[in-house]
């Protein structure tokens, strides 16, 4: 199958980004083109495979992806971030596991969550943010009621799932483009874009699109983003988070659900808002709770 690799770029993921390039062009199955989108007003990095071809788009998480990519002339479309290893037979790994089980979306598990220790499993369902199944033999990773999401501890090679890690996923142009991603344009108004990618994966399961996730891709997410966290950006992720957190269970769960269901999503959410809260205040860290109840504040008034 032919398909086209897309890449969403600032052009600093140096010698990370030179590791995807080289990974790309040495595929069982390479790409017929690669085409860079790079935010407006970045230089053109000075790694490459020789075969990369780049287009200005405007900055964002989501304005970097949400385009209408009338440069790419295949039915498939492979969208990466700069920072991605590829195995040499990842892509067609994909194309096998997606055909054989009917899927019209797969993406790779980059962040193992079936690997997370049992305390810290614990920790995060008494939150409510995460919760860890261990008896589904359907589902890999679901959205919760409160918009928090479920991953199965004991997943098979490939299973469908409602939401999936972003960093890379392989699927049809046409049913991308379907799903109009590029309403979500209030993701890039926050200075950190959480959730883009469990948006968009929720968008195309509510389409009817099956989307599915490989447990045994062997590709690796290398991460060019700092892991530094200091207490100014803390604050920011809080606010972020809360506010994302908001949006997306106000326009992609309660909007959606009835009945019964409506009033567990409202339960759900008032538990993980209360305990989230509680927990800033137990730290005796008021700024992040400050910066928690402002998020959420901001997401309860946000127009839809």
């Amino acid at each position: 199958m032919e398909y086209t690799a897309v890449i969403r770029t600032l052009g600093k993921a140096g010698e990370k980004y030179q590791t995807l390039l080289d990974s790309l062009v040495s595929q069982t199955t390479p790409p017929k083109e690669i085409i860079v989108y790079i935010a407006e007003g970045y230089p053109i990095p000075k790694e490459t495979c020789g075969k990369e071809k780049y287009v200005y788009v405007p900055k964002g998480m989501v304005a970097q992806r949400a385009l209408s990519y009338d440069e790419v002339h295949t039915d498939y479309i492979f969208m990466l971030d700069d920072d991605v290893y590829l195995p040499g037979d990842a892509v067609e790994r994909l194309f096998h596991e997606m055909s054989g089980n009917g899927g019209d979306v797969i993406s790779p598990d980059v962040f193992h969550n079936a690997d997370r220790p049992r305390k810290t499993e614990i920790l995060m369902t008494l939150s409510g943010r995460i919760y860890a199944r261990k008896r589904d033999s359907k589902w890999g990773y679901k959205v919760m009621l409160n918009g928090g999401y479920s991953y199965n501890k004991h997943p098979r090679l490939v299973m469908q799932s409602q939401t999936n890690a972003g960093p890379c996923l392989l699927c049809r142009k046409s049913d991308f483009l379907g799903i109009a991603f590029e309403d979500e344009s209030w993701l890039d108004e926050m200075p950190y874009a959480l959730g883009e990618d469990q948006v968009l994966f929720y968008k195309m399961h509510q389409a009817g699109l099956k989307v599915l996730t490989s447990f045994d891709s062997g590709i690796v997410h290398l991460d060019a983003g700092t892991s530094i966290v200091n207490e100014e950006k803390e604050r920011v992720l809080a606010y972020c988070d809360c506010r994302f957190k908001m949006i997306f269970w106000r326009k992609f769960i309660l909007r959606k659900t009835s009945g019964i269901s409506r009033v567990w999503a409202i339960l759900f959410m008032g538990y993980t808002i209360t305990v989230n809260l509680l927990i800033s205040l137990l730290k005796l860290r008021f700024d992040l709770f400050k910066q928690k109840y402002s998020g959420y504040k901001s997401g309860v008034l946000f127009k839809l």
